[in-house]
């Protein structure tokens, strides 16, 4: 093998990468990895404050690689058809998505059908809509790799989280299927499944999961973005079909 180094930087330097949800949490620490290792990222979020604060972050971490974006709402056609006129006129196409953008959602009994609506649109539409432009753009290359970011929540199926459940689990189904359509156009599919990670989408107090961190039983955003790495830095010969991440103490 050579050394480590090139080899997890070849497939990201200079590469033209989009990270939906890249504002906050498990995005965010993608987007500061791979900027890092000079990749030419773009990312948005619904969120004004936390679009540039993420962007003032990362340009002030690293220098070796380019940060885009804009404030954008992925259940929005606009939206989404702005956010990819940007890929094309700023990047100039796209190497690698990260289908990240996604909300929480709890059970059946205490939900409404609207609630239910955005949370669908968010979590399953927003995937299948930038996967299918990406697509589009990869298969004239016939090269390109898309990391749709799932949960273990498709494997635990815990009663708390029957809407949120059920996003994950036909993420978990998308990819699959995903890959056998468009792994013949040269385009590789990843699909990884966090267990529980450190985010201001919990309910818990950031003081309470740094208890679950410290006790191994949560993970840090930053564990899941070294894994997307490692799925994103393989030979094209070789696929990360399907990878889970878990706190070394949730038993699941």
């Amino acid at each position: 093998m050579e050394i480590l180094s090139n080899y997890l930087t070849e497939n990201i330097n200079q590469k033209r990468i989009v990270i939906t949800g890249g504002t906050t949490g498990i995005g965010k620490a993608i987007a500061d990895v791979l900027v890092s290792l000079g990749g030419r990222v773009l990312i948005f979020g619904r969120d004004e404050h936390d679009f540039y604060q993420a962007m003032d972050d990362i340009k002030t971490k690293s220098t070796k690689g380019e940060i885009f974006g804009a404030t954008a709402d992925i259940t929005k056609k606009e939206d989404v058809q702005r956010i990819w006129q940007q890929v094309d006129s700023v990047l100039g196409g796209i190497d690698i998505l990260i289908n990240n953008a996604a909300l929480p959602a709890g059970g059946l009994i205490e939900g409404e059908y609207d609630d239910w609506k955005y949370i669908l649109e968010t979590n399953i539409l927003g995937y299948i809509a930038f996967a299918k432009e990406a697509v589009n753009r990869m298969k004239e290359k016939k090269s390109g790799h898309i990391v749709n970011i799932g949960s273990m929540s498709a494997e635990v199926k815990e009663k708390t989280g029957v809407i949120y459940v059920a996003t994950k689990t036909a993420i978990r189904g998308f990819s699959t299927a995903l890959r056998k359509e468009i792994n013949p156009l040269g385009i590789k599919v990843s699909h990884v499944e966090p267990g529980a990670v450190m985010s201001d989408i919990r309910p818990s107090s950031k003081e309470e999961q740094k208890e679950k961190i410290e006790k191994m039983e949560m993970l840090e955003a930053e564990d899941i973005a070294m894994s997307v790495l490692f799925c994103l830095a393989q030979p094209k010969r070789c696929d990360i079909v399907s990878m889970q991440v878990r706190p070394h103490l949730q038993i699941i």
